[in-house]
């Protein structure tokens, strides 16, 4: 009798996963559960996951460190969406015989989700929309992009992106990473500058990097005391990047006038944080990536790589 190998797919928030692809190809061969809500600590993904062959996840919403995976004794197969991912202990895949593979990522959601934030906290559109479904008209004052300086941290896919959106706007867009060269920017139309310029002189300033411990709490107190009092922040990037408690002082305290986020240094975010209680900020749930587009792509490829993988012809390897 053929083995059915047990798949789980994790944190399905929207319940989509089983209508973004054509899993009916695994038919006869697997049984799929799936998983709305976020599993939550390392005992409870150890305990839930517990006979699964295959796991399926969503970008970094669960973790998968060593002491999970050394836990997971039927895993075989574990997929990201994707092609990397810094939840994942690689090497301790490897050592326990796990196989990881990812799947391709559109580049395009983020970066669009990056405009939806400026708009509306330039525009003021969630405090217009609030205001109009009380009764109200015209109770703010908007201010335009046209002539303002826009910075951005990391000019790799997205930043570049934000960057060519940003001329549409007529702004100044100036850039600086710690490994930025003057060459990329000449290549994207736009200027090199300093840290030091790119905190004073931004009207917005927007992070487009890549996790890593060199840029964990990279905007903190010191940052921000030398932002314009004017300026917003923007992170559709990783959470981590900012100090939190640092943002939420020059918050409360109008340090710099707003922000809008997309990601959190926890997620998902605790329903008592005080990032939700901040009146001059705009807060979406890590919905950068979350287009149906991109799901397509991401659920679509996790069949083929199972597919692949149960053929013994495994494809986008990742350990």
């Amino acid at each position: 009798m053929t083995k059915k190998y047990q798949i789980a797919v994790l944190d399905d928030y929207q319940n989509v996963a089983l209508q973004m692809a054509d899993w009916s190809a695994l038919d006869g061969n697997a049984e799929i559960t799936v998983f709305n809500h976020h599993l939550g600590a390392a005992t409870q993904v150890v305990h839930k996951l517990q006979g699964f062959d295959i796991v399926c996840i969503m970008r970094e919403r669960t973790r998968f460190p060593r002491e999970v995976l050394e836990q997971l004794d039927d895993l075989q197969l574990l997929i990201t969406s994707g092609a990397r991912n810094a939840a994942i202990d690689l090497q301790a895949a490897s050592d326990h015989g796990i196989m990881v593979c990812g799947t391709a990522s559109p580049g395009h959601a983020a970066s669009e989700l990056t405009w939806g934030l400026i708009l509306a906290l330039s525009r003021k559109i969630v405090a217009e929309d609030n205001a109009m479904r009380q009764g109200l008209w015209q109770t703010t004052i908007g201010r335009d992009l046209r002539g303002q300086t826009l910075g951005i941290i990391g000019l790799g896919r997205h930043g570049a992106n934000v960057a060519a959106f940003a001329k549409v706007f007529g702004m100044r867009v100036i850039a600086w990473s710690e490994n930025l060269t003057r060459e990329r920017c000449d290549e994207l139309g736009v200027e090199w500058v300093d840290k030091q310029t790119l905190m004073t002189d931004s009207d917005i300033i927007t992070i487009h990097l890549k996790m890593g411990t060199r840029y964990r709490g990279l905007i903190d107190r010191q940052f921000l005391s030398q932002m314009k009092s004017t300026a917003y922040l923007i992170n559709t990037s990783r959470g981590p990047i900012i100090n939190e408690a640092d943002l939420i002082s020059a918050l409360n305290n109008g340090r710099i006038a707003g922000a809008g986020l997309d990601v959190y240094a926890q997620e998902p975010l605790a329903e008592n944080h005080p990032l939700r209680a901040i009146p001059n900020s705009v807060l979406t749930s890590h919905v950068g990536f979350v287009t149906e587009q991109t799901y397509r792509v991401f659920y679509g490829e996790t069949v083929d790589v199972i597919q692949a993988w149960l053929r013994d012809d495994p494809i986008n390897i990742l350990n």
